[in-house]
């Protein structure tokens, strides 16, 4: 049994993890491809309101992530962790396509709509986070995978 679980470990240790994405023929676009698009992710910043539901994301998968706030209070999402785990394609705010190298956070201090577009990358666990806030509700967590 002791050498079963072993070569089951070594195994495991020596066996790459490859992220497979969400189709098969991803053609000239490559992982930005229509089929291999997740759906989209929608969060709300408001006062006293919770930021949206824990998501599970596959790596290697493209997203687009809708944080729109209401503007009752001036509000921020922070998660170094998450916005590392991912590959960013652009922001969108008001029509305006911003293509970033990394960001930490985003701050709002009126209502509006801010759009991103990622190709998850990093498997584990990440979190964006109103700064300040210790409630989960005041959070949302990524499960890449």
């Amino acid at each position: 049994m002791k050498r079963l679980l072993a070569a089951i470990v070594a195994l495991t240790l020596t066996t790459p993890v490859v992220a497979a994405p969400l189709c098969d023929d991803l053609g000239f676009a490559g992982l930005l491809a229509k089929c291999n698009r997740g759906e989209t992710i929608k969060l709300t910043l408001a006062s006293g309101q919770p930021v949206g539901d824990d998501v599970t994301l596959q790596s290697g998968a493209y997203y687009k992530l809708e944080i729109t706030a209401d503007g009752s209070a001036e509000l921020a999402l922070e998660g170094a962790s998450f916005f590392r785990a991912i590959w960013m394609n652009e922001i969108v705010i008001n029509e305006i396509e911003i293509r970033p190298m990394a960001i930490d956070s985003i701050e709002f201090d009126k209502a509006g709509t801010v759009e991103l577009s990622f190709i998850a990358i990093k498997p584990g666990r990440h979190t964006l986070r109103i700064p300040g806030s210790t409630g989960d509700a005041q959070s949302v967590t990524f499960s890449i995978q």
